[in-house]
């Protein structure tokens, strides 16, 4: 006798796993379900359909009118009471058989007929004297009518030949009976073509999807530094877009890797040269005996600190420009904003003769990411400060156009080739012939907010047609 194993009911988080594998969306079951409310839709499109045509006929009501007038003129021939009954009884009860067999319509029509000379009643269902119903007419011809008899509506024919008087008491049929009918009659054709289209809809996109699978195959078995094409080599038009987005994508990234680590490489050359003047100094001034040394590297020691500060802040107000979260804009008075900022250059520019000049309206609201136009502003005019020789001049011009904002920020310096126009705002660029200290980092930062803010910066020609002219176009919204 074998003893049978205990049943060991599921864990809870198995139950958990699987009903969210049944309960997770798939395009699959979302393409079979869009085909089953197509179903639905076209059963009730039917539906009405049927129901509008139903509602014109019943207008003019020929169904009962037709059926009376048939049966009133087979019964001219039969002059036979008895006969004349036994007819319309036989007639009444296949009427309602066949109607229960087709669930046509709750209820019995009921038949009655008359001798039209003498009123005699020679036919009358069991419960149709209980009826009071209008009489019968009083020519010979035929008509339907509709009458409400105890709370019940009927529709009722009455039709008089020479000999024979006939009533034919009906019921009338509701809209929403009507309506419980046809549906239940359209329902098991639509059941029936159901698996013959959903079955072959199923497949189809089962199939359909399997490139689609492949890909994400592909993709997931790459490892996480490989940043080459996919090389899928989609053959189905609807996926050769994904695939050249996705490889679009992977340049991108690709690029921007290439970049980082070129920016890494190029920061860590920059920070070398300071601090090894620093460690070289601070030596001089720990070893030598000298007071004029030790004064010397004490004064280049601090240039090497200063130098690797601002390298520093350059490096960090990069980092801050790349951030994809952006500040939210706010409300600034640009020309305030920019006098305040050519006055903290102003000691730097007196201290070389340069004169500093603003062409900017009193009060210029605006609304726009502060801290970037900061960074270009600063930048432009640290620059330009930089750059321009003893004695020189530096311009700065702001004014609106619309919904742009133009700054403009010249100097009558050396100037920048035509050649190096573009490569000027490449991170630690700089040009020949310059003797002023700086990291090349100024202008980079000045696209990237330029970027940033959705506009663009043109380099032209200085004061004079001399030096340079840094012409900023930003995007911004009135304030006030």
């Amino acid at each position: 006798m074998t003893k049978n194993s205990a049943f060991t009911a599921p864990s809870p988080a198995l139950m958990r796993s699987v009903w969210a594998r049944v309960a997770e969306p798939t395009l699959v079951r979302r393409s079979v379900a869009s085909v089953a409310a197509a179903f639905v839709l076209v059963w009730a499109v039917l539906l009405a359909y049927n129901f509008i045509n139903y509602k014109q006929v019943i207008t003019n009501d020929p169904g009962l009118l037709k059926y009376g007038d048939a049966l009133l003129e087979s019964l001219t021939p039969i002059s036979d009471p008895a006969q004349a009954a036994a007819a319309v009884a036989s007639t009444n009860h296949w009427t309602n058989v066949r109607r229960r067999q087709i669930g046509l319509l709750p209820g019995a029509s009921m038949h009655e007929l008359r001798d039209s000379v003498s009123g005699e009643v020679v036919y009358m269902p069991p419960g149709l004297q209980e009826l009071e119903l209008p009489a019968a007419p009083a020519h010979v011809g035929s008509s339907v009518s509709e009458a409400v008899v105890q709370g019940r509506p009927y529709r009722i024919y009455a039709g008089r030949s020479a000999r024979w008087s006939l009533r034919i008491i009906d019921n009338k049929r509701t809209d929403s009976h009507f309506l419980q009918y046809n549906g239940r009659a359209l329902l098991p054709y639509l059941l029936l073509a159901a698996p013959f289209v959903l079955l072959p809809v199923w497949l189809s996109v089962r199939n359909g999807l399997r490139p689609l699978q492949q890909l994400a195959r592909l993709i997931a078995q790459r490892g996480k530094d490989d940043l080459q094409p996919v090389g899928f080599n989609a053959r189905h038009r609807e996926l050769k877009p994904l695939e050249q987005s996705l490889d679009h994508l992977l340049a991108q990234l690709r690029q921007k890797v290439e970049r980082e680590r070129a920016f890494v490489q190029d920061a860590a050359h920059e920070i070398r040269t300071p601090l090894a003047v620093i460690t070289a100094q601070a030596h001089v001034m720990a070893r030598s005996q000298v007071e004029e040394e030790r004064m010397q590297a004490q004064a280049h020691l601090e240039q090497a600190i200063a130098r690797t500060s601002h390298l520093a802040q350059q490096l960090l107000d990069l980092a801050a420009l790349d951030d994809a979260q952006r500040p939210a804009p706010r409300e600034v008075d640009v020309a305030q904003w920019l006098r305040a900022a050519l006055a903290q250059a102003a000691g730097d520019a007196m201290a070389r003769q340069i004169e500093l000049s603003l062409d900017a309206p009193e009060s210029l609201p605006a609304r726009l990411d502060l801290p970037a136009l900061e960074s270009i502003a600063h930048n432009l005019i640290d620059n330009a400060v930089r750059y321009t020789p003893a004695g020189g001049n530096v311009a700065v011009a702001l004014r609106r156009d619309g919904a742009l904002l133009h700054l403009s920020v010249q100097d009558d310096g050396p100037g920048i080739p035509a050649a190096d126009h573009t490569r000027v705002f490449e991170r630690f660029y700089r040009g020949a012939g310059h003797a002023a200290n700086g990291s090349g980092l100024g202008l980079a930062i000045v696209r990237q907010a330029v970027l940033r803010l959705g506009g663009q910066v043109r380099v032209g020609p200085g004061l004079g047609g001399r030096g340079v002219d840094f012409f900023v176009d930003i995007p911004s919204a009135p304030g006030g």
